[in-house]
């Protein structure tokens, strides 16, 4: 008796464990952007997002040689962990900064209430060139990841 009442215990126990433990949704790049709607945009930092699973870089879109939409755009970046590797930090994301980004837009396209693109490299006014993007999401290999096999 005591046994079953041990085994049902834990049963009951991991199930309240289950129940509280929170989901965290990844997705792929392929869920959500589309490889074959390239983006350039350009323009000041409004807003920074460094949250996990990914970091956001809000931008006013006003470069001249942009491929889309001008005005507001959201992009979103790898972790927070993989731009800091990568040199991106909090302090050279300030607010204000004029960069340059090259992704990819989201599939369905819709700019309410911002635009969205999946962001591959940043380019700074000094002229640094960055990966900003997330390594195995099935994002097209397009030589900006230098830890991409085949390069």
């Amino acid at each position: 008796m005591k046994m079953k009442l041990l085994a049902l215990a834990v049963v009951a126990a991991s199930g309240v464990v289950a129940l509280k433990t929170p989901a965290v949704a990844h997705h792929a790049f392929s869920a959500e952007f589309d490889a074959n709607l390239p983006v350039r945009l350009g323009g000041p930092i409004t807003r920074v997002e460094w949250i996990n699973p990914h970091t956001w870089i809000h931008l006013e879109n006003s470069d001249a040689e942009s491929t889309r939409d001008p005005g507001a755009w959201m992009v979103e970046g790898g972790t927070p962990n993989t731009l800091l590797r990568r040199g991106i930090n909090r302090n050279t994301l300030v607010l204000g900064t004029d960069i340059v980004v090259t992704g990819y837009q989201s599939k369905d396209r819709l700019c309410e209430p911002t635009c969205r693109a999946n962001g591959r490299d940043i380019t700074f006014p000094d002229g640094r060139k960055l990966f900003m993007g997330s390594s195995g999401t099935g994002a097209p290999r397009d030589g900006s990841d230098a830890s991409e096999p085949g390069r």
